[in-house]
C-alpha cells in the first residue's frame, strides 16, 4: 500500500519569517533621513557662521575697550566668558537647535511618513531613540565646532590687546564643554516636545518658551524662584561658562553649583527622551 503524494490543496507553505529590525538599521535610516534634507547642510552652515560670528563682533567691541599693550610687560589675562560666548550667539544656538531637532519629528507627522515609519517598524519606541541618538551625535558635533570656534577666534582677536587667554586657562575646558553640549540638550529637548506636540508651529513657540522666556522671569531673589531659574538649560549654561565662584555676600543670596548645573543638563534631555518614548507608544499615530 502506498502513501499518497501530497497535493496543493493538503500542503501549506510555511510563511517567510522576517527578522527584527536591528537597533543599528534604525540608525541608518534616521542618518538617511536626516542627511537628505537639503535644509541640514545649510542650517549647520549658518548656525557655526553666526554662533563664531557673533563671538567676534563681541571680542572686537571688548578690543576697542581695552588698553593698547605696553611693550614688555604682559599683564595675567582674565577669562571672559561674554567674548567667548556671547548670549545672543547662544540663544540663537539654542532656537535653531531645538527647532531642528523637532523637525526630525513634526516633518514626520505633517507629511505622514510617520505612519509609515511605524507600520515598518511597531517598535515606535525604538524609532524615537534612534532619532535621538542621531540628533544627538550631530548636534554635539555642531556644538563642538561652534564652541571651539567661538573660544580661538575671540581669543585670537583679545589676543592683540594681550587679554587672550589660552586653552589651559582656568576655567576654560568647562565652559567649552558646557557650550558644546547646549546643542545636543537643546536639540533633545525640540525632538521631546515635537512628540508630544506633532505640530511644527506649536514645538517652536513652546521651545522658545520653555529655553528661552521662562528663565527671565525667575529671579535668584527669592529661594522658589531661585529654584526654577537654575532648573532651566540656559541657566545651567550660563553658570557653566563662569569660571569664578560667586561672591557669598552678593545679595543674589541662591546661586546656581556647577554640579547642580551639569544634573539640568543631564535631566532635560532624558526626560524629554523617555517622555517620548512613553507617549509614542500609547498613542495612535
Amino acid at each position: 500500500m502506498t502513501t499518497p503524494a501530497p497535493t496543493a490543496a493538503t500542503t501549506s507553505p510555511t510563511p517567510a519569517v522576517e527578522p527584527p529590525t536591528r537597533f543599528r538599521d534604525l540608525l541608518a535610516a534616521e542618518w538617511i533621513k536626516t542627511r537628505s534634507l537639503r535644509s541640514t547642510p545649510w542650517t549647520i552652515a549658518l548656525t557655526v557662521l553666526t554662533v563664531i560670528g557673533a563671538a567676534a563682533v563681541s571680542a572686537l567691541t571688548l578690543y576697542d575697550d581695552l588698553p593698547e599693550p605696553v611693550a614688555g610687560a604682559r599683564h595675567a589675562a582674565v577669562f571672559i566668558p561674554s567674548s567667548a560666548y556671547p548670549p545672543g550667539g547662544y540663544w540663537t544656538l539654542i532656537l535653531i537647535a531645538a527647532g531642528a531637532g523637532a523637525l526630525t519629528v513634526v516633518s514626520e507627522y505633517g507629511s505622514g511618513l510617520i505612519r509609515t515609519t511605524t507600520v515598518a517598524v511597531p517598535a515606535r519606541g525604538s524609532v524615537v531613540l534612534a532619532k535621538a541618538v542621531v540628533v544627538a551625535g550631530l548636534w554635539t558635533a555642531v556644538g563642538v565646532t561652534v564652541s571651539t570656534g567661538s573660544f580661538l577666534v575671540s581669543q585670537a582677536i583679545l589676543d592683540g590687546r594681550d587679554a587672550g587667554v589660552p586653552l589651559s586657562h582656568p576655567g576654560v575646558y568647562r565652559a567649552l564643554a558646557a557650550s558644546a553640549l547646549l546643542a545636543p540638550v537643546c536639540a533633545l529637548v525640540g525632538l521631546g516636545l515635537g512628540v508630544l506636540l506633532r505640530h511644527a508651529a506649536a514645538t517652536m513657540t513652546t521651545s522658545a518658551l520653555v529655553l528661552l522666556m521662562l528663565p527671565p522671569v525667575f529671579s535668584e531673589g527669592t529661594r522658589w524662584t531661585a529654584v526654577v531659574n537654575h532648573a532651566m538649560p540656559v541657566s545651567a549654561w550660563r553658570r557653566l561658562v563662569q569660571p569664578w565662584e560667586p561672591d557669598p555676600d552678593s545679595l543674589l543670596a541662591h546661586t546656581a553649583t556647577v554640579p547642580g548645573s551639569w544634573a539640568v543638563y543631564l535631566l532635560w534631555p532624558l526626560v524629554a527622551v523617555a517622555l517620548a518614548v512613553l507617549v509614542i507608544r500609547h498613542r495612535d499615530v
